[in-house]
């Protein structure tokens, strides 16, 4: 089934130094990129991580500090990526989680201020795991008929980059209105309704420090954690300003510094 894209979508996956948004780095960057009109193109970087990869990390990815040593840093080629990712929708395997936010976190360590809510984020984990909870092996088996070893390497992000944009593109063909008899596993082909159902939580920032919250009838930025925890943002930014100053110098990722400094100048021009 051919996606029906109204923008470009990218589909990518990364292999990082560890699971910590704030200390770990890419070493690997993997992406596809699909056009409406249906053109494909395909990219993949191994990356400086500028520190040592955890022997851990090298059985699993099979990519050691030698394949990366004279590979470009990721602030090096982040004006590159930045063009590959602009303008576009974006989608991954458990990537609302993880993928996304730690991306979030190397533009903004690299100097570039990405605007993730302007993409729709489709994670087809998230679809997976509505519809049938299971892992990305398994989603491959089950939507493309394959066993994932047969046709791919295990934990490189090229490949599962590859078997990613398979198992949405196979979501797409056995939730299609008509094709199945569950009424209630329906999916459109539509960038907006996958963004929508891929969502997971009411998270603001990528690390859920600031969530979406009912606040007397309105949906309104309240802090998910600290003293300030269930306290509309606005609020406290209006009578806490130090704690403002305190988040900005905290050991808090940058997405969540973006985010809070959004609300504040939002704030500030009302």
């Amino acid at each position: 089934m051919k996606l029906n894209l109204k923008k470009p979508l990218v589909i990518f996956d990364l292999e990082t130094t560890g699971l910590d948004l704030v200390k770990d780095r890419v070493i690997q960057l993997s992406y596809i990129k699909v056009f409406p009109d249906g053109k494909e193109v395909r990219g993949d970087e191994l990356i400086n991580p500028e520190k040592t990869i955890p022997e851990v990390v090298v059985q699993l990815t099979g990519i050691t500090n030698e394949d990366v040593k004279d590979k470009p840093t990721f602030k090096q080629l982040a004006s590159k990526l930045n063009e590959v990712f602009v303008g576009s929708d974006i989608a991954g395997y458990n990537s609302n989680n993880f993928d996304v936010p730690l991306l979030a976190e190397e533009f903004l360590r690299a100097g570039i201020d990405f605007d993730f809510s302007k993409c729709r984020l489709i994670d087809a984990c998230a679809i997976f795991r509505k519809m049938e909870r299971r892992n990305l092996a398994a989603a491959y088996k089950f939507y493309c008929g394959r066993k994932m070893e047969d046709d791919f390497e295990a934990h490189r992000a090229d490949q599962d980059t590859e078997a990613t944009y398979r198992v949405l593109m196979g979501q797409l063909d056995k939730y299609a209105p008509g094709a199945n008899e569950d009424t209630e596993k329906v999916l459109e082909n539509d960038m907006d309704s996958l963004a929508e159902f891929s969502k997971t939580s009411d998270n603001v920032d990528f690390a859920g420090r600031i969530i979406w919250a009912d606040v007397n009838g309105q949906r309104t930025e309240v802090f998910n954690f600290g003293k300030h925890k269930g306290v509309p943002v606005a609020e406290v930014l209006r009578f806490d300003p130090g704690y403002y100053s305190w988040i900005l110098a905290g050991d808090f990722t940058y997405n969540t510094k973006q985010v809070l400094t959004r609300i504040r100048l939002r704030e500030a021009n009302k």
